[in-house]
């Protein structure tokens, strides 16, 4: 055992540049290898294609109901990238993240077999792999979040601090609970640790947050007239006015965490429970072994909890699974660090957590490469409908919903839009959604028997029809 195992997880050294292309190099060859099949032609849901079309009127919506405007920004730019580059880019930036911050985990010692663990085991976070299906739109955001990474591996902390709010800032323009990666890197960043740091830190962290909301605050009055980001009605929030408002959206609260539980453990009541028993074990190690570096970690998680809690029970929305990537990041944080703290004494229990950790890595790992294929049969059936009305002449019209043939079932498929904007994408044509809009479609033709096909392709003197019976005995895999 060496003695880079027992560096503290703050143990990052001021003065000089911490080594981080190796972890780096580990880092994006295991995120190309998990992402594989969703490489050439990576799944986008319906709400990502204006990013992907460079199309800020599509998207001008949720600057004033989600705050966006980093993201709208971006999308502004002129140049239109494909999907396959993007999806490597946004991959890319997520790779550099985790690097960067098991790096700063590991501080002035070096890289050890510590980091490599630290690496991998925030690669597979169930989390990230949710919200990675929106890679057009989030480009611009985890590229800050990533650069504020790098930016721990060459400044000090105090430097570093002296940025957070600014990053703060920018990146809660791009998705809300990104800050909270930031804070993570600061606590991993940590060299000297006590009360009154932390207190400094968590204050500035706070008053930067705050900054940050008031800010797309100011920018919504002045745009659009609204002092607030009032929510979508499609989110159907019960926003509370008081204490029974606040007490009656508790089952939204259980919801959000009930779903991020399965998500996390994907739906096998084995790791839905392994996960977190090994996450409460590893802070009760720490808290004996390391009090104040557990206090850190477990102050950083609990105020991405509360963030998450007043959302919640003040907004009355159900928060979804891809918003708790911070959670997975601070456990993973407490469980390696624990880990390697029972290892400067070889004896079971080291062994026993470094096998737990390894069997997270590969367990999630696999689960993370079967998640990206799941989108292969979506792929394939949009593909065919695409080089069938290729060469046709018309306007095209779709009546029926995709989201119910077996592939987008098996794709999670969230909105018949998605169909159109695929289509878009493949051929470059506008499809009308006849469901959508009736009064811009002529009648559907006569199908006849269509036995087990879900997908029909028909064409008359009034267009091209893409029609979808779907089949009622499919069942959805429920990932």
């Amino acid at each position: 055992m060496t003695a880079a195992m027992t560096t503290n997880i703050g143990a990052a050294q001021d003065s000089k540049t911490l080594q981080l292309f190796p972890t780096f190099l580990v880092a994006l060859i295991a995120v190309t290898i998990m992402s594989a099949m969703n490489l050439a032609d990576p799944m986008i849901r319906h709400d990502d294609y204006p990013a992907l079309f460079a199309d800020a009127p599509l998207f001008w919506n949720k600057t004033l109901h989600e705050g966006r405007w980093l993201n709208y920004i971006w999308h502004l730019r002129e140049v239109v990238t494909p999907a396959w580059l993007n999806f490597a880019v946004y991959q890319s930036c997520w790779a550099l993240f985790v690097a960067s911050l098991a790096v700063v985990a590991s501080g002035r010692k070096g890289t050890n077999w510590f980091t490599l663990l630290m690496v991998l085991m925030l690669m597979v976070s169930p989390s990230a792999m949710l919200i990675s299906v929106w890679f057009n739109t989030l480009i611009p955001g985890l590229a800050v979040v990533a650069l504020f990474g790098l930016l721990a591996c060459k400044v000090s902390s105090g430097t570093l601090r002296a940025l957070l709010p600014g990053f703060v800032i920018v990146s809660f323009m791009a998705y809300t609970t990104y800050p909270l990666l930031l804070l993570a890197v600061c606590i991993a960043k940590t060299e000297d640790h006590s009360l009154r740091d932390l207190a400094g830190l968590l204050f500035l962290f706070c008053a930067s947050f705050v900054a940050a909301v008031l800010t797309v605050y100011a920018i919504n009055w002045q745009v659009h007239g609204v002092f607030g980001v009032p929510m979508a009605d499609w989110r159907e929030a019960t926003s509370a006015s008081g204490f029974a408002g606040i007490v009656q959206n508790i089952p939204k609260l259980e919801e959000s965490f009930k779903v991020i539980f399965n998500r996390n453990g994907f739906a096998f009541l084995p790791l839905m429970l392994f996960f977190p028993a090994l996450s409460i074990t590893s802070f009760v190690v720490l808290f004996k072994r390391a009090p104040l570096e557990g206090l850190y970690i477990l102050s950083g998680l609990a105020v991405g909890m509360a963030l998450v809690i007043v959302q919640v029970l003040k907004i009355g929305v159900i928060v979804p699974p891809r918003a708790f990537v911070f959670m997975w990041v601070f456990a993973v944080l407490a469980i390696v660090r624990a880990v390697q703290l029972m290892s400067v004494k070889k004896g079971l229990p080291a062994r026993l957590g470094q096998n737990a950790i390894l069997l997270i890595i590969c367990v999630y790992f696999i689960q993370i490469f079967l998640f990206y294929g799941q989108f292969r049969a979506w792929h394939a059936d949009t593909k065919a409908i695409a080089q069938e009305i290729a060469p046709l002449k018309g306007e095209v019209f779709v009546y029926g919903n995709p989201m119910f043939i077996a592939s987008g079932q098996k794709a999670s498929i969230q909105s018949n839009e998605a169909l159109t904007l695929r289509l878009k994408h493949l051929t470059g044509r506008d499809v009308i959604a006849c469901d959508k809009t009736p009064d811009l479609c002529p009648a559907q033709p006569d199908l006849g028997d269509t036995g087990l096909t879900e997908i029909h392709v028909r064409t008359t003197d009034a267009g091209i029809f893409v029609i979808f019976t779907p089949l009622k005995n499919f069942k959805s895999n429920g990932v």
